[in-house]
């Protein structure tokens, strides 16, 4: 059985709009009362984001002063992701194209998220993608549940999925960021990056996943192919191969 395990921000959800909409009203509500403030255009802010700038640096970008850039970025991570603002979300291109095909071939589909449970289950009902992900294979952090940081969160999610799931003779997993690959390489598992998500190729580089992609659809096709291929095809724009091909010297056995 082939299984896939994939991250619900980036390779499945959009969240630009809602960060950029909760950027938005926080820059509001620290602007002082006839303070220029210069709001950055979505296209640059997501720049920003994607290239990892600090969120109070981006408060500073947007004319903030120090001491309202950090009241800026406090209030941003408190409250980005409430489940009032998921509604910004937007299905990502393909990619319920691209998990109705995995269905029919056969693959075992899990979604892996640091999401809390209510603002998972949230966005899965309003999109229909419970019909994807039923209740035992959904892996996101408990509603009370305290959180450390991604990195160091998202292993442990991966690894009482591996301990609790039935066995799998390949499995793979997609991800937009260095969490997603952090808890793939602790594990063994081989990782595609997409650039559809929340960092741009220079950071994801940085963290060394066996693939960087664009998005779902390139991630699947990818690794359908793998099965059949002992090495990957030739590199194109759009995708970046790995340093460790020998891993895929064995082709699937799904």
């Amino acid at each position: 059985m082939l299984r896939l395990i994939t991250d619900f921000d980036g390779p499945i959800m959009d969240v630009s709009d809602r960060y950029y909409h909760v950027y938005t009203l926080c820059l509001a509500t620290y602007q002082h009362p006839g303070q220029f403030i210069k709001r950055l255009p979505k296209a640059e802010f997501w720049r920003l984001k994607r290239a990892q700038v600090p969120e109070w640096q981006i408060g500073r970008l947007s004319g903030l002063d120090p001491v309202q850039a950090r009241a800026f970025a406090a209030m941003r991570a408190r409250i980005v992701h409430d489940v009032p603002y998921l509604v910004h979300d937007r299905l990502l291109p393909g990619a319920v194209a691209t998990l109705e095909a995995c269905q029919r071939a056969g693959i075992d589909l899990v979604v892996m998220t640091m999401r809390r449970d209510r603002e998972l289950a949230e966005p899965l009902k309003r999109h229909h993608l419970e019909r994807f992900f039923p209740p035992s294979h959904r892996y996101c952090i408990g509603d009370t549940d305290t959180k450390t940081d991604d990195v160091h969160d998202k292993p442990k999610l991966m690894a009482r999925a591996l301990a609790e799931l039935p066995p799998a003779t390949d499995t793979w997993m997609v991800g937009d960021t260095e969490a997603d690959i952090a808890a793939a390489q602790a594990h063994g598992i081989k990782i595609v990056a997409v650039l559809s998500g929340i960092r741009d190729r220079t950071q994801l580089a940085q963290h060394d996943p066996d693939y960087i992609v664009d998005d779902l659809p390139m991630a699947v096709d990818l690794i359908l192919k793998a099965r059949y291929h002992p090495y990957p095809p030739p590199t194109t724009p759009q995708m970046t191969y790995p340093r460790r091909s020998p891993q895929l010297t064995q082709p699937s056995a799904y």
